[in-house]
């Protein structure tokens, strides 16, 4: 149950070699005519776009149009469309993390039920959930898109406004209904999975829009983030086939924080432009080189910690299971991201992050224990 987004999380938008993020929309009724995109009120007046006046012909790939990542082809297919808004590249750190709430929980069993219940959560966190997060984040950077990428699905007329609208809507209301059948589906005296959707969709909200827009701030942005793809699909994983108890809400909260390491990744491709828009960064914050520091050591600090606490829980092997997890994702900090964060940040993630994937599995399956 995502909320926001990635991400890794996909909440940033490109103009030349930088990202940047719009600060001053509003999501106006849905009764407003169709789009029109004047971006010249925005802080990115301050900004000279290098993006084309199309996209280049041929240039585009139709499966990144379908994952919804860059370098999409032209599509004028509207559930192709649709596909491409909700950002399918998002959704399987969150399914991911159903599977390890569900593993933590000790009560899921291989037979068809638990499978269907899984199943429904799954697609709840993901196509629903997530999906409004990143139409919610593309809608309130459509008129910074309108300058860097104006071929994208909404600054370039392929989509209306209403049907964005209407689309975020209909994921959010179909992401909470879902929530509210698994809750009686597990026959849940408290909607506690209505409550978990309510809240990430909340957040997703508060992470995306004006005034609150927690993305701006990278401490609390980055956490958000993290929380959205750790502790929230956990927690409702969790909650569906157990009990959703203090002491796992205060353990995920604490692999969040490894979360907000993972988002500074993203972080240091920006400096120039978030430097520009004043958006502070952790990089611009703090400069790079202390950065990105701060972000191995938030990863890894986390992770041993969580180690530790397995440990001290009597679980020894978990415990050595878990540490094994983390070498190899320091050898690749050294090798990779520690030398050069921009240039070796894609290669980082894809050695490193399958390894603390894996840790977050084992940690749930020992806490099932």
């Amino acid at each position: 149950m995502s909320s926001v987004l990635n991400t890794v999380f996909c909440s940033r938008v490109y103009i030349g070699n930088h990202n940047y993020c719009n600060n001053h929309l509003r999501l106006p009724p849905l009764t407003r005519r169709r789009l029109t995109v004047r971006a010249a009120d925005t802080d990115t007046n301050e900004v000279k776009s290098k993006a084309p006046d199309k996209a280049p012909a041929g240039g585009g790939s139709s499966f990144n149009q379908l994952l919804g990542i860059k370098g999409a082809a032209q599509e004028t297919n509207k559930w192709k469309i649709r596909l491409q808004l909700t950002k399918p590249v998002t959704w399987p750190p969150l399914v991911w993390g159903v599977v390890c709430g569900a593993a933590a929980s000790g009560n899921f069993h291989w037979n068809l039920e638990d499978v269907a219940k899984s199943i429904l959560c799954m697609l709840m966190s993901g196509p629903c959930l997530t999906g409004y997060t990143q139409t919610l984040n593309d809608w309130y950077d459509r008129e910074i898109d309108a300058i860097n990428e104006p071929y994208r699905p909404i600054p370039s007329g392929a989509i209306s406004e209403n049907e964005v609208i209407s689309q975020i809507w209909l994921l959010l209301l179909g992401g909470l209904g879902i929530a509210g059948i698994l809750d009686v589906w597990a026959g849940h005296d408290t909607p506690t999975l209505f409550y978990l959707a309510l809240g990430g969709s909340l957040l997703s909200y508060i992470y995306s829009a004006p005034p609150l827009k927690l993305k701006q701030n990278g401490w609390i942005g980055n956490f958000a983030l993290g929380a959205s793809y750790i502790s929230l699909p956990w927690w409702a994983g969790q909650a569906l086939f157990g009990t959703l108890t203090p002491d796992i809400i205060v353990l995920t909260l604490l692999y969040s924080i490894a979360g907000l390491g993972i988002a500074i990744v993203n972080d240091f491709k920006s400096i120039e432009g978030d430097k520009a828009l004043g958006l502070q960064s952790l990089p611009v914050a703090f400069g790079a080189e202390t950065a990105k520091w701060i972000c191995v050591g938030a990863i890894d600090i986390t992770q041993l910690s969580v180690a530790g606490y397995l440990l001290g829980a009597g679980k020894p092997y978990y415990a050595l299971a878990l540490l094994a997890l983390i070498i190899p994702q320091v050898v690749f900090q050294f090798q990779y991201f520690l030398k050069d964060p921009v240039k070796y940040d894609v290669k980082y993630q894809a050695s490193a992050q399958p390894f603390l994937v894996l840790g977050l599995l084992v940690t749930a399956l020992a806490t099932s224990h």
